[in-house]
């Protein structure tokens, strides 16, 4: 089958989306499909043989983050001739109503669409982000996927319609054999966070107000931090001692990821909200890592409810060092969670997620995509009745 993908936004900046599309589209090459993938990209050097880049995203204020997308009749024209170009049997988007690629996609193409919700947001967001244009985008999609109950609840209560959930997958087989970096054993009391640094959703400034009371408890602690962004001014209430024991990485490879996430007793997930999975929990225990994270529900469902990785109440950095400090005294808790984990993380391996993704493919299948008759025309149009709900772009 000849499968045409959309990742909405930059490839080569890390975030959950794209790493789900590039484990998807990894996962259908090995199955034997022919795969093409269309993103922005801040560098067109070193981009797989399989994904075509529409040049360099902006910067732009969605769904409580800053995203880097792409958008504006330039990028309808190279979407249109990708499709034009792809001969595709079925074109997946992701995120369809996210201000880039995907929903320009849906506009151009005529023909077998599947869509994935990863976001949950909530109502107002929602308001301000969408415009009933964006929504005629809906239109064309013949199947729907979400990636967890919250991204479906999404969709279902502010868009309409339903979709089937299929959730993230995870490359066990790239995290099982991980090992800690030179000079974090794995093992005793050092924590690791993943995640942009500034961003307050991801929740480091949660992690770094427990810090203390971790450290009080266990003097030998260390907190290993990787993510792009400048953490300086969460540091500022910490002594030189604790704030020492905290090293920063900055951006890292994905080839480095298991590593990192191997090197830590405990991997903290500290975010505040606007999750709807929590894929990095997924590789944290397939790296063999226990998992302490925010009682978000899509994490508690992540997490088997307590019986694959330990919560803590959401935003309360007394909770976090609570649980933290009870789990670095209970070894024998913490083995089990190791275990747990890996067995939990199995549950999401690629093999089968893509599996179920392809049977959703195979349901859809007609005779093929197609360009849209006219699409400059219509695009032209739609793009500037858009510009009273365009997102505002960042500097």
């Amino acid at each position: 089958m000849k499968i045409g993908i959309v990742c909405p936004y930059a490839w080569d900046i890390p975030g959950g989306v794209s790493a789900h599309v590039h484990d998807l589209a990894h996962a259908l090459i090995r199955m034997g499909h022919s795969v093409s993938v269309l993103a922005p990209a801040e560098l067109d050097e070193g981009l797989p043989d399989f994904v075509v880049s529409t040049g360099k995203p902006r910067a732009v204020r969605y769904n409580g983050s800053v995203a880097r997308l792409s958008f504006g009749p330039i990028t309808a024209r190279k979407v249109s001739r990708w499709i034009e170009e792809g001969q595709f049997d079925v074109l997946h988007v992701h995120e369809p109503l996210a201000p880039s690629l995907s929903v320009l996609a849906c506009w151009a193409a005529k023909g077998p669409i599947v869509a994935t919700w990863h976001s949950s947001m909530d109502r107002s967001r929602m308001l301000l982000t969408l415009s009933k244009l964006a929504l005629t985008a809906m239109e064309k999609i013949t199947a729907r996927i979400a990636v967890s109950e919250a991204a479906r609840t999404t969709l279902v209560e502010h868009v309409g319609g339903d979709a089937i959930i299929i959730p993230n997958g995870v490359d066990t087989s790239a995290f099982k054999n991980a090992q800690p970096l030179e000079g974090w054993s794995g093992d005793g009391a050092s924590l690791v966070f993943l995640g942009r640094v500034d961003e307050p959703r991801k929740g480091l400034g949660v992690l770094i107000d427990a810090w203390p009371k971790i450290r009080q408890q266990h003097p030998h602690a260390r907190l290993l931090v990787a993510g792009p962004g400048d953490a300086s001014s969460l540091l500022d209430s910490l002594n030189v001692e604790d704030a020492a024991a905290i090293t920063f990485l900055g951006l890292i490879d994905s080839e480095v990821k298991p590593d990192v996430l191997a090197s830590g007793a405990i991997y903290v997930a500290p975010n505040t909200g606007g999750e709807s999975f929590g894929i990095v929990l997924l590789e944290a225990m397939a790296s063999g890592t226990p998992v302490v994270a925010s009682n978000l529900t899509a994490f508690q469902r992540v997490l088997d409810f307590g019986r694959a990785g330990a919560t803590f109440i959401n935003e309360d950095s007394e909770s976090l060092a609570r649980v933290i400090n009870e789990l670095l005294d209970n070894p024998d808790e913490l083995h089990r969670l190791r275990e747990q984990g890996r067995l939990r993380a199995h549950e999401f391996d690629w093999a089968t997620v893509a599996r179920s993704i392809v049977a959703v493919y195979e349901s859809v299948h007609l005779p093929g995509v197609i360009v849209e008759p006219d699409f400059a025309g219509q695009m032209l149009g739609r793009l500037g009745r858009m510009r009273v709900t365009a997102p505002r772009y960042e500097s």
